[in-house]
């Protein structure tokens, strides 16, 4: 109830005042969350080489600099991604960068990737003790001149401290950086961080995130990529620069559209690269999950994984047990024991 009418205060703020005021709360009194009870066996999943309670995740954006990671995994996450981080720290695009949507369930974000940098997540992931799988977003910072040498330089200081690491190539918010999800950048960046994963002698597991606006080529060259690079899974999908028909006033702004108009766009996306991929790699489904029926929908469209953002922002972290709840519903409803029986049950 208390934490109910907190996130109601909130949406009273700025958008980005209202984030920034959730992590500093977090920060000084996440300890003091309880733990949400233990998952049902029946949601545990298996994903490059780690052991998930459960699948369902927050996804990159929201903790920017590794700041409360274990703080989210207290209210029942089942991994928590931090994250986007630059080699050095960037303030990001002028504000207002951040907007509600809220007739439509959506946010549009032009942050920039504004972030710390790699030396303050590094500290703070250094920091922990608690067990957990928390993983990290890496991209290149706005001025670099070499941004291969930037997600090098990232990758080589926060694998060694992370369950698994995340390469952004698909966030609208960086001029050009979505070029790298090109079939030859693509390659090339992925040889560059296969080599650095070899040099450090650490099989931590390499994510890619890409954009949900790719057509079928795109999406081909993708999956090649992912199967000579080396990869261990995707995330499908980060925001959408479409814009459907909406009914918010600030539905022009520019940006990266997410939440409940991002659901369809992102779930077709990720059946498409699981009937391209099949069960090679790990797909985690990003993009308008609200509820147990999106996440499951997600799943079977062939996600191992779920990753949510912007329902939490309009909801509050009583949707993650909501989301668990529901999603034995779902199982129960359609006769599998575990949601790992229904990974892909629609693209089979």
């Amino acid at each position: 109830m208390l934490i109910d009418a907190g996130v109601a205060v909130l949406r009273l703020l700025p958008a980005e005042a209202a984030h920034r005021a959730t992590i500093n709360l977090l920060s000084a009194f996440g300890p003091l969350v309880l733990r949400a009870p233990a998952d049902s066996a029946r949601l545990k999943v298996h994903a490059f080489g780690l052991d998930f309670s459960n699948p369902i995740g927050l996804a990159a954006g929201f903790d920017k600099d590794a700041e409360v990671a274990d703080a989210m995994l207290r209210f029942g996450f089942g991994f928590v991604e931090c994250g986007t981080v630059t080699p050095r720290p960037q303030e990001g695009n002028p504000k207002p960068r951040l907007f509600r949507l809220g007739e439509d369930r959506a946010v549009i974000n032009r942050m920039g990737f504004n972030n710390r940098g790699i030396e303050a997540a590094a500290s703070r992931l250094k920091a922990r003790s608690k067990p957990g799988i928390v993983g990290i977003n890496i991209g290149a910072n706005k001025d670099s001149v070499d941004r291969v040498a930037d997600y090098r330089a990232a990758f080589a200081r926060l694998a060694p401290l992370a369950s698994y690491v995340t390469v952004n190539v698909s966030s609208p918010n960086t001029p050009g950086l979505r070029g790298l999800q090109d079939r030859e950048a693509l390659t090339a960046l992925l040889s560059a961080l296969a080599e650095e994963r070899a040099r450090l002698s650490a099989r931590v597991p390499l994510l890619l995130k890409i954009a949900p606006d790719l057509d079928d080529r795109a999406l081909d060259d993708i999956a090649d990529a992912a199967f000579s690079g080396g990869l261990d899974g995707l995330i499908v999908s980060n925001t959408t620069i479409a814009r459907p028909v909406l009914k918010s006033a600030r539905a022009k702004e520019t940006g990266g559209l997410s939440g409940a108009p991002l659901f369809v766009p992102s779930t077709r996306v990720l059946k498409e690269m699981r009937k391209r991929l099949g069960s090679k790699l790990a797909l985690v489904g990003v993009g308008g999950v609200a509820s147990g029926a999106d996440a499951y929908a997600k799943i079977r469209a062939g996600a191992t994984l779920v990753q949510l953002y912007t329902a939490l922002a309009y909801e509050g972290p009583g949707l993650i047990g909501r989301i668990k709840r529901d999603l034995l519903l779902c199982l129960d409803r359609d006769g599998f024991a575990r949601v790992s029986d229904a990974i892909g049950a629609d693209v089979r």
